[in-house]
């Protein structure tokens, strides 16, 4: 006899008493694991209650309109093997349509490999083209590394650190509040929820655009075919008329390092697993010093260790002065020109020996930040004729490939590995599978570490134009001389221009101070646009505002600004 198997509405997050908007099954049908059930609506988004078992529906037992909460008894099915495991708490992606086989067996016309920002970006603007799109993610969830494990999460937890810092900040000018107590698994809540939002925005439209999800991952098995493994151990082969590789980067993993929990990369270190006594961060780019930040403003005891030079390198020295200085509380030690030479796990934790140093510091946590490598050599592209040199992949201003109906785009192409390089790659690929013209032809692509304060950059930096010998007039507003600054305790920030010698065109620019990667953005599109120093100044900026800053530093380039005293501008 099957077994009988209830199946209840998983664990829904923040979500409640949420309305049934479809039922996707009947009484009697034949049903897959992980088939959709039926559909619930929030707020928000529209999630997927999947089947966690197969075999066959025995009663339906709730209805369209009826609301519907964690726990509450949805269906009976007669199942064929007993359920293993319940199902992951976390809505599913789209569900995967039949495929059709109109096209001599073409199962689609555009096969998207990896759902990040890239993927995605790509998948849904090629089903907005009217193309028959499958996009293969994975894992559970569309939005890869920068959604689910990336850049939101520690978004998310940036933000809760500068608030409570923030927060400290004030008790200098009259308010003052008590030492903050942290709950680490409400943190973790809001995190990831913060995420799931997002993830299931992005299910919601793969539906709302019938692009097809499956969950697995994906080898090459010839030029127009590919086998993705899926979930469940079985293997599907897709036919396909062109392809977008957006398969991204994994993190860098130093052989040093020996196998233990205490020694986490970045997605470990999202997970909050604790807040460390002690915290060793390998790496002072980007990634390491968000990190780092988190953790400090949580309680942690923090060493940063850099085998380069300098911390973010690639930023302009006087930024990283500013930032460094106002950072001395967080850090016991920043050590660059450093490597990690040993580490040994112990009972009592990691104990790490650095280059230059005799004994061994023993540390709760181990970050390695240390970079990230490009996923191209696991696709199998070299069955579809594709060239790969370590992990990357070789593309045209089409973002094609040398085999001219594969596209590759985002972290595979090569640096810098940002996700809005790949949003914006990902439409160009898309366009040109679908037969429109287009091209990735970006003139600057900005970074931005958000750090506290943030520090943000784009086009020529003036380290580099004085490495290529190249001549430009740098022009720099202090914040000290900005109301809205000095209101907001953010005096210490700076913003700097630079501009083409002659033409006075801006082709780069630098920020450090709060909301520093909110206004890099008008300094890109400055630069796209092919804007001097007087169509930057002469744009009127509200007042007081740290965006004025952009202005207020284009006027001085030109000699104008009035609220500067006349040596510290350029002439005119």
């Amino acid at each position: 006899m099957p077994e009988i198997h209830e199946i209840r509405v998983p664990d829904l997050g923040d979500y409640a008493d949420v309305p049934v908007i479809e039922i996707s099954v009947e009484a009697g049908q034949a049903i897959a694991r992980d088939q959709t059930l039926l559909m619930v609506e929030s707020d928000k988004a529209t999630l997927d209650i999947p089947s966690p078992v197969a075999g066959r529906l025995v009663e339906m037992l709730v209805g369209l309109g009826d609301t519907v909460s964690a726990g509450t008894l949805i269906a009976r099915v007669a199942a064929d093997q007993p359920a293993d495991t319940p199902p992951v708490p976390v809505p599913a992606p789209a569900p995967a349509a039949p495929i059709t086989t109109e096209r001599s067996g073409i199962d689609c016309d555009v096969l998207v490999i990896g759902a990040g920002p890239g993927g995605y970006s790509a998948a849904f603007r090629a089903a907005d083209l009217g193309q028959r799109v499958i996009l293969v993610e994975r894992n559970a969830t569309l939005g890869g590394v920068c959604l689910n494990v990336g850049c939101i999460p520690s978004k998310a937890l940036l933000h809760v650190a500068a608030v409570t810092e923030e927060a400290q900040r004030l008790a200098a000018h009259g308010v003052s509040f008590g030492a903050p107590a942290i709950d680490l698994e409400k943190l973790r809540t809001f995190k990831a929820g913060t995420v799931r939002r997002l993830t299931d925005g992005l299910t919601q439209m793969a539906r709302q655009r019938k692009v097809t999800v499956i969950r697995g991952t994906a080898r090459f098995t010839g030029p127009k075919t590919a086998a993705v493994a899926l979930h469940d151990g079985v293997t599907r082969d897709l036919a396909f008329t062109r392809a977008i590789v957006a398969a991204g980067s994994s993190p860098v993993a130093l052989p040093m390092l020996p196998e233990d929990p205490r020694i986490v990369n970045s997605t470990g270190a999202l997970e909050l697993p604790c807040v460390p006594g002690r915290l060793l961060v390998i790496g002072g780019g980007i990634i390491g010093l968000e990190m780092a930040t988190v953790y400090s403003a949580l309680g942690a005891r923090v060493d940063v260790v850099e085998r380069l030079p300098n911390l973010l390198e690639g930023v302009d020295r006087d930024l990283v002065a500013i930032w460094t200085k106002r950072n001395a509380h967080r850090f016991e030690r920043l050590l660059t020109g450093t490597e990690v030479t040993s580490a040994m796990a112990d009972p009592k934790g990691i104990a790490v020996t650095l280059s230059g140093e005799a004994q061994a510091t023993t540390y709760d946590l181990v970050l390695q930040a240390a970079g990230r490598r490009p996923n191209g050599a696991a696709l199998g592209l070299e069955a579809a004729g594709v060239s790969v040199e370590n992990g990357f992949v070789s593309v045209d201003a089409q973002m094609r490939t040398n085999v001219p109906h594969i596209f590759a785009i985002g972290d595979l192409v090569g640096q810098p590995m940002l996700a809005h390089k790949a949003v914006h790659q990902g439409h160009v690929a898309a366009e040109v599978a679908a037969g429109h013209r287009a091209g990735f032809d970006a003139a600057v692509i900005p970074s931005v570490a958000y750090t506290d304060p943030e520090i943000a950059w784009v086009g020529l930096t003036e380290t580099a134009a004085k490495a290529a010998g190249r001549v430009v007039e740098v022009a720099r507003f202090p914040w000290a001389a900005s109301g809205r600054a000095i209101a907001n305790g953010a005096d210490y920030g700076l913003t700097k221009l630079l501009f083409e010698a002659g033409t006075k065109r801006v082709v780069g620019g630098a920020i450090v101070g709060p909301s520093a990667g909110d206004l890099i953005g008008e300094v890109a599109l400055a630069i796209e646009m092919g804007a001097d120093a007087t169509d930057i100044g002469r744009t009127i900026h509200p007042h007081p505002t740290l965006g004025e800053t952009v202005g207020l530093a284009a006027e001085a380039a030109l000699g104008l600004c009035t609220d500067l005293p006349p040596a510290a501008q350029r002439a005119r």
